[in-house]
């Protein structure tokens, strides 16, 4: 998501980004994420005041209250409808949507559909803890089969929604991995997003040690690799002598399916395609180019005849 405006001689540092302290349940993977977006941001060198925080109903709904930038806690599922209004009307602000597997996927699914195929300028982060936790643990688009939850106390019965093989059949520009615990990784796929034009994708595996304390097995490597390109995102250096590394070229499509469709996951950046139209830059060409009207005749053809 680059913008037409930045301020390259800010000097914002982790401190002046803190507000309160988060209230998340101890060892919460949205703690990582939200370093994440601190430590992008210093690196990045971006104004607070022209970063605006979006977010929709959820354990990541609160991360706006804790980036002291801009920021909108919206609605269940409708984080996307707010930011396409400050991507229209504001080019020179820089726009992160977060939302939760459930928020993104469920009630506001829809919206993830036409936000992708607008692509229009922002960077979306999915936190994906893979169930509803602010909820107290219920079944979400993308909990694995067989975990027991509220909801489904058996085990859910359904395969799980696979977030980045849906956004590559959308048609989206821009769509990578990465994890909570991956701080150098996290860090990074945020900048690649930031510097990619249209709607960028971040897909996070993101821990509940509450609610799923064996989901994810972070300590662990051999169940994953990172996706590897010149022009991709490099491994994170605690992990990458450890990790298995897969070559992939970020412009090839049906590769980038192929991993995403796979059993084992991958960490890194999938697909990027810089030539998609951005929604925001052609609406805003429409509105320049427009051909000037005389407001006084625009109501004309509406006139009463009080002679018929």
């Amino acid at each position: 998501m680059t913008t037409e405006t930045s301020n390259p001689t800010a000097s914002v540092t982790l401190k002046d980004l803190q507000t309160e302290n988060p209230r998340w349940c101890t060892a919460c993977g949205d703690f990582g994420i939200l370093m994440g977006m601190k430590r992008f941001m210093v690196d990045k060198k971006l104004s607070q005041i022209t970063t605006v925080n979006v977010s929709g109903i959820g354990c990541s709904g609160r991360t706006p209250n804790y980036m002291n930038t801009y920021g909108a806690h919206t609605i269940h599922g409708r984080p996307i409808t707010f930011a396409t209004g400050l991507a229209l009307t504001r080019p020179d602000l820089q726009v992160f949507i977060h939302s939760g597997d459930g928020d993104a996927l469920s009630i506001g699914g829809n919206h993830l559909i036409h936000g992708v195929n607008k692509n229009f300028n922002c960077v979306f982060l999915m936190y994906d803890n893979e169930l509803y936790a602010l909820t107290k643990s219920q079944s979400s688009p993308t909990t694995r089969k067989g975990h027991a939850t509220n909801t489904q106390p058996s085990g859910t019965f359904m395969d799980p929604l696979n977030a980045v093989r849906l956004v590559l059949g959308i048609g989206a520009s821009f769509v990578a991995s990465t994890a909570d615990w991956m701080p150098d990784h996290l860090a990074k796929t945020l900048e690649a997003a930031y510097d990619h034009k249209g709607f960028s994708f971040v897909h996070i595996s993101q821990r509940c040690p509450h609610f799923d304390p064996n989901n994810f097995a972070h300590k662990e490597t051999n169940w994953f690799s990172f996706l590897t390109h010149e022009k991709g995102i490099a491994p994170d250096k605690r992990i990458a002598d450890k990790a298995a590394l897969t070559p992939h070229d970020p412009s090839n499509l049906q590769d980038a399916f192929r991993f995403a469709a796979d059993d084992r996951r991958y960490f890194g950046l999938f697909y990027r395609d810089s030539n998609k139209p951005v929604y925001d830059q052609i609406m805003r060409d429409m509105v320049k180019n427009a051909k000037p009207k005389n407001r006084a005749n625009i109501l004309d053809k509406f006139g009463i005849n009080d002679q018929a």
